[in-house]
C-alpha cells in the first residue's frame, strides 16, 4: 500500500488517544451542560423548568458512561469496536440533547460538528463521512419529527414546538452541508496530520539510528576523542580515550584540560590552539608518561559559531620506544663494525709492544726506575687489551648456542657467586623467584649479561644495599632491581650506549654488551625504577622461550 493512504492498522486507536478522548468528553460536559444548568436555574427561569430534570438525568448518564468507558478501557481488547460505540453513544447524546432543549430552537446542533471532529482523530475519511451522514439523519429526522409534531416525550413535558416546512427544509440543509463540510475539512487535516506524524516518526527513528551508531563509532574508534568548551573544560572523552589516559569520563568531565594534560598544547590567552600534528607528554592515572600525537580541529553549529575544540590522540609511547629501540641498535650496529675494525688494527701493534717491553725488562743493565716504568707500560697494555676484547664481544658477539638452561639455578649460582666477592659484602639478594623455570638461551651470554647487571648494581649501591631478582614466567622476562640511587633521567636514554659512563675508571661497554647480548637472543632490555627505589632492569625474552 502506498504510504500516502494509511492502513487500517494505521488507523487503529491507541489507548492513550481514547483516555485523552474520554477526558475531553468529561471537560467537555462539565463545561457546556453544567453552564447552561446554572444558567437556566439563576437567570433564566423564574420557576422550575419541566425539561429540568431529564437535563440532570442526561448528564448523569453522561457522567456514568464516561465513569464506565474509563474503567473498561485498560481491559477492552478490540479498541476499534470501542472507539466505534463511543462515537455511536455521542451521537445519540446529542440527538437527545437537542430534543430536550427545542429541537430547532435548540442551541446544541454545533455538537454533532464535535463528535464530526473528534471521529477524525481515530477514523478514515470514508468512517469520517459516515459518521457526518450519521450526524444529518439524526439531526435531519429530529426536524422531521417536530414538522410532523410525531416525535414522543415523556408526560409532563412540553412537545415542540412547530415549525414551518420551508424552515425546516433550510435549517437541515444548512446543518447537513455544515456537517459534511466539516467531515471533508477534518478528514484532508487529518490525512494531512498522520502524513506528517509518519514523516516525523521516520525522522525520529532515523535520528534515534544516527545517534545509535554515533555512540557505537564513539565507542569503538581506536583514537582517543575529546571535546573541550571555549572555558577549557572537557565535555567528551570516549573509551579508547578513557583506555589510553586511565581515566573515565566521570573523572574528567567539566575539569579543565590545562590541569589534567598540561604537557598537551591545547589552550592559550588567545583561545584554541589548532594542530595538524603535534606530539605532548602526559601521566596516566597512575602516573606513568605517556607520549600522545594529537590533532585539534573547531567544532561550529549550524550558524557557523564556535562551540568547543574536538582534540583527537593516539598513544605513541610503545612507537616512540620502539623507535629509540631502532635508533640505539642503528648506533650500535655502526659502532659495532668500526669497533671491530679499529680492535684488530690496535691489538696487533698492541701486542707487540708489549712483548717488546717485557724483552727489555729481563735484558740486564736495566735500572730500577726503568723496569718500574716498563712495568707500567705493561700493565696498561694488558688493560688495552683486555678493553678490546670487551669491546670485541660487545662488537661481534657469536651467535647464541640455545639449550635447555635452568634459569633458577643459574640466578642462585650467580648469588653464590656473589657472596665471594668483597664488592657484595653488604649486600642482601632478595630471591623473588621459584626454582626450576628453564628458558631456550644460551646459558653463558646470558649469565655474562647478569653478572654485568650485577656488577653495576653493587657499585651503584657502594656496596651496602638489596637487591632483589625476579622472574616473570608467562612473560618470559629477569627483573633485577637494586636500592641504589637510581639512573637519573637526563642520562637514562644513553645508559646503553657503548662508551658512555659515568664511572671513573669504567669502559662504558658493560651495559652495552648485555644489550647486545640479549638483543641477540631476539629479545629486549628495558630500565626502569624499580620499587627498592633504584634501577630496574628487565631481559625481556618473551614467553617463546620459556621451557617450564
Amino acid at each position: 500500500m502506498p504510504d500516502s493512504v494509511p492502513s487500517r492498522r494505521q488507523l487503529k486507536p491507541s489507548r492513550k488517544q481514547l483516555g485523552w478522548f474520554l477526558l475531553l468528553r468529561v471537560v467537555f460536559i462539565c463545561i457546556f451542560l453544567g453552564g447552561t444548568v446554572v444558567y437556566q436555574v439563576r437567570d433564566g427561569l423564574t420557576s422550575a423548568h419541566p425539561a429540568l430534570p431529564f437535563f440532570y438525568l442526561l448528564i448523569g448518564l453522561s457522567f456514568a458512561h464516561a465513569l464506565a468507558s474509563a474503567v473498561s478501557l485498560p481491559r477492552v481488547k478490540n479498541l476499534v469496536f470501542f472507539t466505534h460505540t463511543q462515537i455511536a453513544w455521542d451521537l445519540v447524546f446529542c440527538f437527545l440533547l437537542i430534543a430536550l432543549t427545542g429541537g430547532t430552537e435548540s442551541p446544541f446542533p454545533f455538537l454533532f460538528v464535535f463528535i464530526i471532529i473528534s471521529s477524525s482523530v481515530f477514523f478514515s475519511t470514508r468512517e469520517i463521512l459516515i459518521v457526518a451522514a450519521a450526524s444529518s439523519i439524526l439531526y435531519g429526522g429530529l426536524i422531521d419529527f417536530q414538522y410532523y409534531q410525531v416525535l414522543p416525550h415523556p408526560a409532563g413535558l412540553p412537545g415542540l414546538e412547530p415549525v414551518a416546512g420551508r424552515e425546516a427544509f433550510y435549517t437541515i440543509f444548512i446543518h447537513v452541508v455544515a456537517f459534511f463540510l466539516t467531515a471533508l475539512l477534518s478528514g484532508a487535516l487529518s490525512e494531512r496530520w498522520r502524513r506528517s506524524e509518519a514523516a516525523l516518526a521516520e525522522q525520529r527513528i532515523d535520528y534515534d539510528e544516527l545517534e545509535a551508531l554515533n555512540k557505537a563509532i564513539l565507542g569503538n574508534i581506536s583514537s582517543g576523542l575529546m571535546i573541550v568548551n571555549s572555558q577549557g573544560r572537557i565535555r567528551l572523552f570516549n573509551r579508547a580515550a578513557e583506555m589510553i589516559c586511565g581515566r573515565s569520563l566521570k573523572d574528567v568531565y567539566n575539569r579543565r584540560v590545562d590541569e589534567l594534560f598540561p604537557g598537551l598544547e591545547i589552550m592559550s590567552g588567545q583561545g584554541f590552539v589548532f594542530h595538524q600534528r603535534a606530539e605532548g607528554e602526559i601521566r596516566d592515572a597512575s602516573g606513568q608518561r605517556k607520549v600522545l600525537g594529537y590533532a585539534t580541529s573547531g567544532i561550529r553549529d549550524p550558524r557557523n559559531r564556535e562551540l568547543g575544540l574536538l582534540v583527537s590522540f593516539q598513544d605513541l609511547t610503545q612507537v616512540k620506544e620502539m623507535e629509540e629501540q631502532l635508533k640505539r641498535s642503528d648506533r650500535l650496529a655502526a659502532i659495532g663494525r668500526l669497533s671491530a675494525a679499529m680492535a684488530h688494527e690496535i691489538r696487533n701493534p698492541l701486542a707487540s709492544i708489549s712483548g717488546s717491553v717485557q724483552l727489555l725488562m729481563e735484558t740486564e743493565g736495566v735500572s730500577d726506575e726503568d723496569r718500574r716504568l716498563m712495568g707500567i707500560v705493561v700493565k696498561e697494555a694488558d688493560r688495552l687489551s683486555s678493553l678490546l676484547t670487551d669491546f670485541l664481544t660487545y662488537a661481534r658477539p657469536r651467535p647464541p648456542q640455545t639449550e635447555d638452561c635452568d634459569i633458577s639455578g643459574l640466578l642462585d649460582e650467580l648469588i653464590d657467586m656473589c657472596g665471594t666477592d668483597p664488592r657484595f659484602d653488604q649486600v642482601v639478594f632478595i630471591r623473588d623467584y621459584e626454582s626450576g623455570i628453564r628458558f631456550l638461551v644460551d646459558r653463558d651470554q646470558v649469565r655474562q649479561a647478569l653478572w654485568g647487571i650485577l656488577i653495576n648494581a653493587a657499585e651503584a649501591m657502594g656496596s651496602a644495599g638489596e637487591i632483589r631478582i625476579g622472574v616473570n614466567r608467562e612473560q618470559g622476562l629477569i627483573a633485577i632491581e637494586d636500592s641504589g640511587p637510581g639512573i637519573p633521567p637526563d642520562i637514562a636514554e644513553r645508559v646503553f650506549e657503548p662508551f658512555f659512563t659515568t664511572k671513573a675508571a669504567g669502559s662504558g661497554l658493560g651495559l652495552a654488551t648485555v644489550y647486545s647480548l640479549i638483543d641477540g637472543h631476539g629479545g629486549r632490555v628495558e630500565m626502569t625504577t624499580g620499587a627498592l627505589g633504584g634501577a630496574r632492569f628487565l631481559l625481556c625474552f618473551g614467553p617463546g622461550l620459556v621451557l617450564s
